[in-house]
């Protein structure tokens, strides 16, 4: 059916509520709708800001897990820092502790050092000593005591030294004094300070220490003085043999002699006798002497005796020598003493011993 058009001024009251209703209805189409669409509008922006409030839980979340990530990490590498640096302090500390005891040890090595040091340089002194000492032992052999004359002249020709028991005779006589008969008496007019002076007791003093000196150390000897009459120059040995190996009886023996003064006639009578009041007997006599005897046994009753006078002494003197012992002469020179060189080394022959006038510049 076709509609007619409806005019306003034709409209009926059901029109007219249609119409109203419809109104409405437009109304309420356009209200829900504008509701709708603010409802969806409000919607979606809560659903907006629920993601974004999501998101940023979602990212305060993993600041927070990164957060207790660094805070972990940093707790850990504060506790290995801790950690490190307790270690650091105890090495330190150990480190501090060896320092300490290598001071000490460096302390204690240089006081080481050092006593080696003072060791060594002792020890060398000591060794340079020892080594002077054994190169005078080696100068000097076996020899009891240490001689060195003028010159360093350590020699004496033939002379025989050895023997176990040996007997030393040093004439101390006023010839001793002097080599001319002139200065002998001048010099004997003299004071003993003067007397001990004299050159030619000098050599004879000489003479005597250098045969001293070379005794074998294991032999017994005795050194007797005599001018006219014969005597021990260690008081107190008359009779009986020193050690040479004692060096109490080497010097006062060469104490002894050095303390003596020439003066008197000579008796090698005297001298020689001495061999037969030693027990044992000598096996070897040394004689320093510088002629001929002056006299016997006993003091002649003449003040002047001749030449042949001494050599007939002499002969008396070595008959009265037991037999088996050699004797070395060491003859010192005297004037006008002409028989005396040729007396003396009869005597070397006749008793296998030596005989030997030495050098004025000897020993």
């Amino acid at each position: 059916m076709k509609r007619r058009p409806i005019s306003p001024f034709s409209l009926s009251f059901l029109d007219i509520m249609f119409c109203g209703f419809g109104a409405v209805v437009l109304l309420v189409l356009i209200l829900n709708t504008d509701t709708v669409k603010a409802r969806n509008q409000t919607f979606a922006d809560l659903s907006a800001e629920v993601i974004r409030l999501q998101q940023e839980v979602i990212l305060g979340e993993d600041d927070r897990v990164l957060a207790r990530n660094s805070l972990a990490a940093v707790e850990d590498e504060q506790l290995a820092t801790e950690g490190e640096a307790e270690r650091l302090i105890e090495t330190i500390n150990t480190l501090e502790i060896q320092i300490a005891t290598l001071e000490k040890e460096t302390l204690s090595s240089r006081a080481h050092i050092n006593e080696l040091s003072a060791d060594l340089k002792t020890l060398d002194a000591e060794q340079q000593r020892q080594g002077e000492r054994t190169a005078a032992a080696a100068e000097q052999g076996d020899k009891v005591r240490r001689f060195q004359g003028e010159g360093d002249r350590q020699y004496l020709t033939g002379l025989k030294i050895g023997g176990r028991h040996i007997l030393i005779l040093v004439d101390v006589s006023a010839s001793m004094l002097d080599e001319t008969i002139i200065n002998v008496v001048r010099r004997r007019n003299m004071d003993a300070v003067s007397k001990r002076k004299a050159a030619k007791w000098r050599r004879a003093l000489a003479t005597t220490d250098w045969l001293v000196s070379n005794l074998p150390a294991g032999a017994a000897f005795q050194l007797y003085a005599f001018n006219t009459s014969a005597y021990p120059l260690r008081k107190g040995s008359d009779g009986r043999w020193l050690q040479a190996s004692n060096r109490q009886d080497i010097e006062s023996a060469v104490s002894g002699l050095h303390q003596s003064i020439p003066a008197g006639g000579t008796s090698l009578y005297q001298a020689l006798s001495v061999a037969s009041k030693l027990s044992p007997r000598p096996d070897n006599i040394l004689l320093v002497t510088d002629g001929l005897p002056t006299q016997g046994r006993s003091k002649p009753g003449s003040t002047t005796v001749s030449a042949a006078q001494r050599l007939e002494h002499f002969e008396t003197a070595v008959r009265s020598l037991p037999a088996g012992i050699p004797v070395n002469t060491i003859l010192l020179p005297m004037e006008g003493d002409a028989y005396a060189a040729a007396a003396f080394w009869k005597l070397a022959i006749d008793t296998r011993g030596s005989f030997l006038t030495p050098a004025r510049d000897w020993p």
